[in-house]
């Protein structure tokens, strides 16, 4: 069964399950306080949404977008599909956005893709699905599951973002490729959805700081415990899975998980 992250109270429960059994965790979680869960509309919008906002300015994705809820009020996949390409091109749009988005109208519209059912896929299987359709790379499809759907266990690990927090907080020497941050949110299902938003709170902390929050290493404390420093096991990860095990969050301390 598929955890989803529909209130903040669920990603809060999700986040201590994780603390619980990543102890790595617990000094992320102390800085960063509370992790807000990000959520947006679900369906053909919120997927056109993510997909408007991938532009090199954040303000000129706004205005694109503004100017297309304006002209549609409740956006809905036919009206991208009966749209005329030069309308949409006068909003703002790219020659391969509008491509993008009618063909994901016309898949809708079809009966080939029900965006809705995604939800309750497992994460990887819904990722490939949505990476399938022309035009929607890996990072839209992690965004699209984790804020228009609330998929808990999405994991979005291009994101540079989520790499380069996980590379402070962890005390790894080096951002994590998209090939290790697989590996790392092995660890953390079936809540990578979870430590994704944790990660991203753990961000802009560090960012707002200005300071790389990890210890400096005590490689003579260390060697005399016959321990690892942290940067070093830090690194290893990569190799190894934390001990995480999956369990029912109705069950036991994760009763309020839902």
């Amino acid at each position: 069964m598929t955890f989803h992250l529909n209130t903040q109270d669920d990603l809060d429960a999700a986040l201590r399950v994780l603390a619980a059994e990543d102890p790595r965790l617990k000094p992320v979680m102390d800085m960063t306080g509370v992790a807000p869960l990000r959520r947006r509309a679900p369906g053909f919008a919120g997927l056109a949404g993510v997909i408007c906002g991938q532009q090199l300015s954040t303000l000129a994705a706004a205005a694109i977008w503004a100017r297309l809820v304006a002209a549609y009020d409740e956006l809905h996949h036919d009206h991208i599909r009966k749209a005329r390409a030069d309308r949409l091109r006068r909003f703002g749009l790219s020659v391969a956005k509008i491509k993008t988005l009618k063909f994901i109208a016309r898949e809708i519209a079809e009966g080939r893709l029900d965006l809705a059912k995604l939800a309750d896929a497992p994460a990887d299987e819904a990722h490939a699905t949505l990476t399938a359709l022309h035009g929607i790379g890996p990072w839209t499809a992690d965004v699209y599951l984790l804020f228009c759907l609330g998929h808990g266990d999405a994991w979005p690990a291009g994101d540079l973002a989520v790499q380069e927090a996980i590379r402070i907080g962890l005390g790894l020497k080096s951002r994590p490729s998209v090939k290790e941050m697989a590996v790392i949110g092995d660890a953390w299902r079936p809540y990578r959805g979870a430590a994704a938003h944790l990660f991203w709170a753990y961000y802009k902390v560090v960012k707002a700081n200005g300071f790389d929050p990890m210890p400096a290493e005590k490689p003579d404390k260390a060697a005399a415990k016959g321990t690892t420093p942290p940067a070093r096991a830090a690194k290893s990860l990569a190799g190894r899975k934390a001990p995480i095990r999956k369990r029912n969050p109705a069950k036991g301390r994760t009763r309020n998980v839902r």
